[in-house]
């Protein structure tokens, strides 16, 4: 492998890069914070008498987790920390049952600042991410590594009503593989169970509805190559053993297992899928 050296670049002092030019990039690609997926609610979200926060992320596989994110070229500084804590604040009480976590992005996190963030996170869920930008070959990269992780703090749901959107919406902003991986979900598996099953498409997510009324028993969230799918289910544990026998990546929280599916998956795990989306349908009408 050719080793190649990097330059490491100021931001805040380039001719052309800007703060707005990072901003971008995340929005481009949220995941680039090393937070996991995530999705981009809003952007220089307006706040009553405090200016505008930079970025609202919502965590792609839990719509009740969000992230209020400030960004900071150069040194972080009071100014900076305390305008972090501000958006946070305003966001967790404009929706208290959220769980609301406080990002600080700068280019340098000294150790001192760093120090002072420690005692804030004792008591508000705080993250510091250092950003560094490389240049090679006359090319920008940014890498973002994390110096200080949030205290876990508890929050229940918020009811938020969802915001309609469109296939084609999806289609941009995930792929339109993914989307056709949705309505093979939707033709192959759940019309099994009921032939008036159809997809509604909301912004944070697709829904499963029965004659034009939401059931819930299975959600989609498409991205790029893949489908999250995430299924409601109380007795689980056989369900769970079928998957361990297959490449399917999942994860549980609660009572809903939340499942990572590509294309390649449907045909050779049919017979699990089928399985799990029976039981979810069933578990659901009886209770």
């Amino acid at each position: 492998m050719e080793y190649i050296e990097f330059k490491k670049i100021e931001v805040k002092t380039h001719q052309t890069l800007t703060e707005k030019w990072v901003q971008d990039r995340i929005v481009e690609n949220p995941t680039i914070l090393g937070l996991g997926e995530l999705d981009v609610r809003d952007k220089e979200r307006k706040q009553a008498k405090a200016g505008r926060l930079d970025l609202l992320l919502e965590d792609s596989n839990d719509e009740n987790k969000r992230y209020t994110v400030e960004l900071q070229l150069g040194k972080t500084d009071e100014s900076h920390i305390i305008r972090t804590i501000e958006y946070w604040d305003i966001e967790q009480k404009r929706f208290p049952k959220y769980q609301h976590i406080a990002v600080i992005v700068a280019e340098d996190i000294t150790s001192r600042f760093l120090n002072v963030i420690s005692l804030f996170n004792r008591n508000i869920p705080l993250i510091a991410i250092q950003m560094n930008a490389l240049e090679i070959d006359g090319k920008v990269g940014l890498h973002f590594t994390k110096v200080l992780d949030e205290t876990h703090l508890i929050f229940a749901k918020d009811d938020e009503k969802p915001v309609p959107a469109s296939k084609e919406y999806w289609e941009t902003k995930a792929s339109k593989t993914s989307l056709e991986l949705v309505d093979e979900l939707l033709s192959a598996f759940l019309k099994r169970l009921s032939k008036d099953l159809s997809l509604k498409y909301n912004k944070r997510e697709i829904i499963v509805e029965k004659n034009g009324v939401r059931i819930n028993f299975v959600r989609f969230k498409p991205r790029k190559s893949f489908v999250n799918v995430f299924v409601l289910l109380e007795e689980k544990q056989t369900v769970l053993n079928e998957l361990d026998n297959t490449s399917i990546d999942y994860e549980v929280k609660d009572n809903e297992v939340r499942l990572r599916i590509e294309t390649e998956q449907l045909k050779e795990y049919q017979k699990t899928l089928n399985a799990m989306f029976d039981k979810a349908y069933t578990e659901l009408y009886k209770n």
